[in-house]
């Protein structure tokens, strides 16, 4: 028998970590197999998508609030980023100490975070104690204490964090980077703040914050493991059936790239960063796979892809180029970076340049689409379908983007469907665009454009 709090905590991650490599190997299988994705929706109507597995008794939930640090108060910048370091740090009846040994106890695993679009939270948790951990799962949502002792101590090692990057000349360069690319947008501010900004932040902002943005309206929630849908239904109504019906949010209008700049961050190091940011489409449009695989063909595939090819392969100018497209709810880009000797930057540069004009000009051939179809369809399962939280992480995320509970199904279908034109079409139309460029080192090459 085992009779301290300790110990009993002690066995309880040892069989958590077990059972957790026993569950990602159970995943492995399932992620090549068919995921079959169930709506679920509660007596309250709250709505959840549902991935049945009993491989082993765990579940995994996740969920999302939209947006995110969009919503952060003029001059409280920082504030949704903070809130998310709270929600386990006391609720309801439980201080900080007293919440965290009872999530300990109960075996399970808590964490919360924010993009600009989205306030995220995630649990993992033993089947036979899901009681207890969605009780403390519901006075984290609900009720979250927002005590002053933790609000300091979370808000301390933020701004630690936030003076140390601030002596760096990457942290310049990353301000400079969303300020020219987004203007006045909300997209352009630091998600973390600044130090005057959270130090203005108070216990009864985070109240009424939490409370204008957690509601039944703009939540998405993805489960998967050993629960059934009747049992969840229940959970659902246990853990959100209680807040607002709907939120009050801001509304976020898109933003504006601004694209054809050119931008230097001087700085005396050897080595030279590059960034190249282009236009991209919505993840709704119609012709996003066709820049999907264009990209993949140019940069995405790292070691097969042009860019790396061009740049590395054959002229050895840099360890690593990529590029990779960004959708987010209000703006969409392709980007391409890469660092080099700073001697060289120039070269490299001109050699990315050419690279990306002769895609728009002639685009990638058949044999370059074939290939880059092949991967992208192989290799979503092991990217989003591998493990309990990638699924629930995935579930939710196709909620957000409104790609329909049987996207997973179809979507081998929509890739295979793109043409050759498609694809030269939309190399044509974006690439064609003279890009915004970054330099950070000790002199700014030329740029064609």
């Amino acid at each position: 028998m085992i009779h301290s709090a300790a110990a009993r905590r002690h066995f309880t991650a040892l069989l958590y970590l077990l059972l957790t490599v026993a569950f990602l190997a159970a995943f492995a299988g399932l992620a090549r197999a068919e995921v079959k994705i169930q709506e679920v929706v509660s007596t309250k109507g709250v709505k959840a998508w549902l991935v049945e597995d009993y491989s082993v008794p765990i579940i995994a939930i996740r969920f999302a609030f939209e947006p995110g640090s969009t919503q952060d108060p003029a001059g409280k910048e920082g504030l949704s980023n903070l809130m998310t370091g709270l929600f386990d740090e006391g609720a309801g009846d439980l201080d900080s100490e007293a919440f965290q040994i009872r999530l300990d106890d109960a075996g399970a695993e808590m964490g919360f975070s924010e993009s600009r679009d989205a306030i995220y939270g995630s649990m993992r948790m033993l089947a036979d104690q899901k009681g207890e951990a969605f009780e403390l799962l519901r006075l984290a949502v609900n009720q979250p204490r927002f005590d002053q002792a933790p609000i300091d101590r979370i808000r301390s090692q933020i701004v630690a964090g936030i003076i140390a990057s601030q002596r760096t000349p990457e942290a310049k360069a990353q301000e400079m980077w969303r300020k020219a690319l987004y203007g006045s947008h909300p997209y352009s501010r630091d998600d973390e703040g600044t130090a005057a900004s959270l130090a203005s932040i108070t216990s009864g902002d985070l109240k009424a914050f939490h409370k204008a943005m957690f509601a039944r309206d703009n939540l998405h929630v993805g489960v998967v493991g050993a629960i059934d849908a009747e049992s969840l239904k229940a959970v659902l109504d246990k853990v959100f059936g209680d807040l607002p019906a709907t939120s009050q949010a801001a509304e976020v209008p898109d933003a504006d790239l601004k694209f054809g700049q050119s931008l230097h961050v001087a700085y005396n190091q050897p080595q030279t960063t590059i960034q190249m940011v282009y236009p991209s489409l919505a993840r709704s449009d119609p012709e996003f796979f066709s820049v999907y695989l264009m990209n993949h063909i140019l940069g995405g595939g790292t070691f097969t892809s042009r860019l790396f090819d061009e740049v590395r392969e054959k002229r050895g100018l840099v360890y690593n180029v990529d590029s990779g497209i960004s959708n987010n709810a209000h703006s969409n880009a392709l980007a391409i970076s890469t660092a080099t000797r700073s001697d060289r930057a120039a070269e490299t540069l001109k050699v990315i340049e050419e690279t990306v004009a002769k895609m728009a000009a002639d685009g990638p051939t058949q044999a370059e689409l074939d290939a880059a179809k092949k991967y992208v369809v192989g290799a979503y399962a092991i990217n989003n379908l591998d493990s309990s939280a990638a699924i629930a992480r995935t579930l939710v995320e196709l909620q957000i983007d409104k790609l329909g509970i049987d996207y997973v199904e179809r979507r081998g279908a929509i890739i295979d469907a793109v043409t050759l034109d498609q694809v030269k079409a939309a190399a044509r139309k974006l690439l064609s665009v003279k890009p915004t460029v970054m330099v950070l080192g000790p002199e700014t090459p030329g740029s064609g454009g």
